[in-house]
């Protein structure tokens, strides 16, 4: 890995990530052109975000004739954290007390449950439900705020340190794995959970 930027929070996606896939370049030392493959973090996570990023990406291509890897945030946060001794587990704060999950393997490869999005101790019900039994170790930021769930239900985990900024080990999935890669209109959001716009017209519709 060359260089890896952390971008401004307080800024929206659609304000800072042209500046920033600039300045990334720079501090690499490596020219638009010299680019042969293009990834992006294809969710879950914040819908608008990963709309104003996978567009992002997807002008980028256009622009240039290449092709693009989505990668899973659950693959990056699985590849952050490593093999251990046990099984992994991706915990993504979904918001509205809900978290983003799936299970993988203790090599952080293969997943054993489907991703999901439900409240942590329904996560974790669930799991039971499906025959996961003994030490899991738990990575991401919905591990993190769910800790006291997590250690409630559970009794012994261990939850690892929040990860490092995901953009490299999206990068490095890619490198990887380049027979993913597809054009840019292929590239679709990985939701989980139905998006927000959705469940409010279904709200209403339901109302009226």
């Amino acid at each position: 890995m060359l260089a890896e930027l952390q971008g401004n929070p307080n800024l929206t996606h659609g304000e800072r990530l042209p500046g920033e896939l600039i300045r990334t370049l720079d501090a690499a030392g490596v020219a638009l052109a010299s680019v042969d493959l293009l990834a992006v973090a294809a969710g879950p996570g914040s819908f608008t975000g990963l709309r104003v990023g996978i567009a992002s990406m997807q002008g980028l291509a256009t622009a240039t004739g290449l092709r693009i890897v989505p990668v899973s945030v659950f693959e990056a946060l699985a590849r952050s954290a490593g093999a251990g001794e046990s099984p992994l587990a991706v915990w993504i704060d979904a918001q509205r007390g809900q978290v983003f999950a799936v299970l993988y393997d203790a090599a952080g490869a293969r997943t054993l449950t489907e991703p999901s999005s439900l409240p942590p101790a329904e996560t974790l019900a669930a799991w039971k439900a499906l025959g996961v039994t003994g030490p899991i170790r738990f990575v991401g930021d919905g591990a993190i705020r769910y800790r006291n769930t997590v250690e409630t239900e559970l009794g012994s985990a261990l939850l690892l340190p929040e990860p490092p900024p995901l953009a490299g080990f999206v990068g490095l999935i890619a490198a990887a794995y380049p027979e993913r890669a597809v054009l840019p209109h292929a590239v679709v959001p990985i939701y989980v959970r139905r998006p927000d716009a959705e469940l409010a017209r279904s709200r209403k519709m339901t109302r009226a």
